[in-house]
């Protein structure tokens, strides 16, 4: 009888048992599916001058910003959770100065919603926010005392509402209805002082302490959040982030804002260059100024930002 391959695969079947044939199939095609899409970005910014004889005069500085943004969002059906966490940390080091920050964050964002169908836009949304920093911050020239430190202040907004999410028009927009809004001074000098909205301490006619000044302030009001994040030109993305805050009980109608945008300018897949910009307003947040080496308080002020960095970036 002749051998052909047929008869060979036929034997290969019936020799093994059943229960074994399925462990081979279970080892061959193993299930690869995750519902999980990660994304992590780390990125070193700089910018450098110096000078040589140079007769209209000039300080040597350089400047250096860290930062990175990690991601990690899970799909599945008509759940939707995201998760992103952003970190920077920038210092300038001037010529006969001490080195300064530039700049300090940690942000936290985590958006989990549910949908009726799988056309709909519209979800059912819980959202949370974390916002702090990681070193001490100060009034320069003045080092004695921060002004801010780690966790003095941080910032969490926990809340329910709905989430508008446009995948095509990469446009997203969270309405809450009912956003709690903690803000924690852990620094028991700057809780005393009343930084950051918090309730400060009390003294006697004499100026003994009879109560510290408390560490945290609750909030209860409304959250409106709007970010969209698209491809404006040819390898220039623009990224546009809003959030506007109003509590119920404590001057309802005074809005806290918070406004980011920054323009990506791709060079290659490891270089790019990026123009940033960050305006806040926040009524509880007291100006401080330095007045005859003594800080002063002052009244709440807006708050600009802007950025300008081209540096290596790398993405996993």
């Amino acid at each position: 009888m002749k051998i052909t391959p047929y008869l060979i695969g036929l034997l290969f079947i019936l020799v093994i048992p059943k229960s074994n044939a399925q462990d081979v199939v279970r080892t061959t095609i193993p299930d690869t599916t995750s519902y999980w899409h990660k994304k992590n970005s780390i990125g070193l910014d700089f910018s450098q001058i110096a000078f040589i004889n140079w007769s209209v005069g000039g300080n040597n500085s350089i400047s250096g910003l860290l930062k990175g943004a990690f991601l990690r969002n899970y799909i599945k059906g008509n759940v939707k959770w995201k998760n992103e966490l952003i970190v920077r940390y920038g210092v300038n080091k001037q010529e006969e100065r001490e080195l300064r920050k530039t700049d300090d964050a940690i942000q936290l964002n985590s958006t989990f919603g549910y949908r009726h169908d799988s056309i709909s836009n519209w979800y059912h949304s819980a959202k949370l926010n974390f916002n702090t920093q990681f070193t001490s911050g100060y009034a320069y020239p003045n080092t004695d005392l921060a002004i801010s430190k780690a966790f003095a202040p941080a910032y969490l907004f926990l809340g329910v509402g709905a989430e508008y999410s446009n995948k095509e028009q990469k446009l997203n927009a969270y309405f809450s209805p009912l956003t709690q809004k903690t803000t924690l001074v852990l620094d028991q000098r700057l809780a005393d002082q009343g930084a950051f909205g918090v309730d400060k301490a009390t003294y006697d006619e004499a100026g003994n302490l009879i109560t510290h000044g408390k560490r945290s302030r609750t909030e209860v009001g409304i959250l409106v959040t709007n970010q969209w994040k698209s491809e404006i030109y040819k390898n220039i993305f623009l990224d546009h982030r809003l959030s506007l805050y109003t509590d119920y009980i404590n001057r309802f109608g005074n809005i806290d804002v918070d406004w980011q945008l920054q323009l990506d300018l791709v060079v290659n897949e490891y270089v790019k260059a990026n123009i940033g910009t960050n305006l806040v307003y926040d009524d509880d947040i007291k100006s401080k100024k330095e007045i005859d080496g003594v800080q002063v308080t002052q009244g709440p002020k807006i708050q600009f930002k802007q950025l300008l960095g081209i540096g290596l970036s790398y993405t996993f």
